[in-house]
């Protein structure tokens, strides 16, 4: 099918209980893996890129790769512009056709935060595509993103920032970061449910790479709608890339070793859509 805008989506993971996996896309073989495992399962998914990853290929190419999934599929794929650091990104990856895009003011003072993000979602609102920002900011560091030690979500001030900015999703700061873990990671859920209580929009979870799955239900169960996976995928991939060279060190067929990395990830991400309890609902 055509691919879709999340906002349909994250409105029905919101009233049924559950979340949509969002997963980072670096190569075609792991947009492939993600369309298989969602196919397999029956469940929306998102892809998405950050700015590195556009950086390094391309919004045009990594929107090819997905539109061509998607249109190959029967389930609901969307593609994302993750983490989008200023307004012309966002802007280049609306006009690329992605259907939703994430403009990350986080690093931002408060105000600052919501002149930019109402900017994008004012220039993207006659094409109906949704915008998902950042209020407080997740840690960690992934590409060239760094959140250093982060910054947690006040509930009131995301009450006003949703009301004055318009978004459709807000990504909120309890704990998660992005990156590999150092240790076991601390959620505020408590946090979490004090926001849910005075923000009526999805909200979003990024980092849970690393999270028990426990952590990442109890989120779900607590308002978290869209849940970001990264940093295990690449994991996921380079692992069976790794393997093969292991094991046949002469390989030279790129054919060979990326068709391991990607049943890899297909298999991490059905795993992770059982998780968000997504399966079943395309």
């Amino acid at each position: 099918m055509p691919l879709v805008t999340t906002k349909q989506m994250l409105l029905d993971a919101q009233k049924g209980g559950y979340a949509v996996g969002a997963f980072n896309v670096e190569n075609m073989e792991m947009v492939q893996a993600v369309a298989a495992a969602a196919e397999a399962l029956g469940a929306p998914v998102i892809m998405q890129t950050t700015p590195s990853t556009v950086s390094y290929g391309g919004l045009d190419y990594y929107y090819a790769n997905v539109k061509a999934a998607a249109e190959a599929a029967k389930v609901p794929i969307a593609v994302h512009l993750d983490h989008g650091s200023s307004f012309e990104l966002a802007m280049q990856a609306l006009r690329a056709g992605y259907t939703s895009v994430m403009i990350d003011g986080s690093h931002n003072v408060f105000e600052e935060n919501i002149a930019v993000t109402k900017a994008v979602v004012d220039a993207c609102a006659p094409a109906q595509v949704p915008v998902e920002a950042e209020l407080g900011k997740v840690g960690g560091k992934e590409d060239d993103l760094d959140g250093g030690a982060g910054g947690y979500t006040v509930p009131a001030e995301a009450a006003e920032f949703v009301e004055r900015t318009g978004v459709s999703s807000l990504a909120v700061a309890i704990g998660t970061a992005h990156g590999v873990y150092v240790g076991e990671p601390k959620l505020d859920l408590d946090r979490l449910s004090e926001i849910r209580k005075v923000v009526s929009i999805p909200l979003v979870l990024h980092g849970a790479s690393g999270l028990t799955d426990q952590a990442v239900q109890e989120s779900i169960r607590r308002g978290i709608c869209k849940v970001n996976f990264a940093t295990e995928l690449r994991i996921a991939f380079s692992n069976g890339v790794k393997q093969v060279l292991a094991q046949a060190p002469d390989t030279f067929d790129p054919k060979k070793y990326s068709a391991v990395g990607r049943e890899n990830v297909k298999e991490l991400v059905m795993n992770r859509i059982r998780v968000c309890g997504s399966d079943g609902k395309a």
